[in-house]
């Protein structure tokens, strides 16, 4: 099948990162058309050869591939509700953060409507847009994925994670509850110091090398996580991991405890159900079961099955 971004891209929204796919697209030499709530922000792409469309119906009857780039999940509805009967026989990519089940509600709503399909996660800074070290996690059909391969690869490096439209979401979202828990860690650390009067320069002088040389300790965590086995050599056990102490410190400096509090409260547990002895990578147990909980609580089900998967 022919790319449906071979002769153009029509980008909706224009916020830092669609602006930078849609300027990295006309650089590449497609024809571009923009959409954003407030055309002003047309007016850069414009004078760079891009057509701003005054109307979203316009934009995206202008090509065949649309790329939405909005604010939400909610955002990609009504921007594209009042157009999508219009949309048949066309392609969707949707680069908007959304939550891996509204991703899959997007790919089922769309080809309701004869439209074309593919969820994209933007691992990235607008800066990093157009170079080897970007990378853009993409999920649901397959041909889709292929046919769009020309114009994905401009913007990043591009990996492909399976025809169930939530994956690229789930994976995006994992990797940044990574991200985000560690720069809650450190700045608490900061704090820490900080009431000490160290400055959070100079803790981030301090700890930086020491954080990037425990990164080691992922590969390792990962191996017993996926071997079931907490019990292997090498592990520091949950009791000796026992963080009340850090959270007492925090305490008695007027530090608010929470980022430390909340993995004491996964040790705890395990340490409860009789695993003290057993290493610290078991939290992820807790992480598991707690998850389970809140899917027998919303959806109304025992959840029976699913509990015996998980576990």
């Amino acid at each position: 099948m022919t790319d449906p971004g071979s002769t153009g891209v029509t980008v909706l929204g224009l916020g830092a990162m669609g602006s930078t796919l849609a300027a990295t697209l006309l650089d590449a030499g497609h024809d571009v058309t923009v959409w954003n709530r407030s055309p002003e922000r047309a007016a850069g792409l414009s004078a760079r050869g891009a057509e701003a469309a005054a109307a979203v119906g316009t934009a995206v009857a202008a090509h065949p591939l649309t790329v939405a780039c909005l604010l939400d999940h909610a955002s990609v509805h009504e921007t594209l509700d009042p157009v999508i009967a219009g949309m048949r026989g066309s392609t969707l990519l949707n680069v908007t953060t959304t939550t891996p089940n509204e991703a899959r509600e997007l790919d089922t709503w769309a080809a309701g409507h004869g439209v074309r399909y593919l969820d994209g996660a933007i691992m990235a800074t607008p800066s990093m847009i157009g170079t080897p070290e970007a990378s853009i996690l993409y999920s649901g059909s397959a041909e889709v994925f292929a046919d769009l391969r020309p114009v994905l690869d401009r913007w990043a490096t591009s990996t492909y994670d399976g025809e169930d439209s939530g994956l690229a979401s789930l994976f995006d979202l994992a990797m940044l509850s990574g991200m985000y828990t560690m720069f809650a860690g450190f700045l608490h650390g900061a704090a820490m110091a900080g009431s000490a009067g160290m400055t959070a320069t100079e803790f981030a002088a301090r700890a930086t090398p020491f954080l990037s040389a425990m990164t080691f300790a992922f590969a390792h965590d990962a191996a017993v996580v996926d071997g079931g086995d907490y019990t292997v050599a090498g592990q520091q056990s949950l009791d000796f991991s026992d963080l009340s102490h850090i959270v007492r410190a925090s305490e008695e400096q007027g530090v608010a405890p929470v980022p430390v509090a909340a993995v004491q409260e996964l040790i705890s547990k395990q340490i409860a159900q009789g695993y003290g002895a057993e290493g610290f990578a078991r939290i992820y147990e807790s992480l598991r079961t707690d998850r389970t909980d809140r899917t027998d609580r919303t959806d109304g089900t025992d959840g029976t099955d699913r509990v015996e998967t998980l576990r």
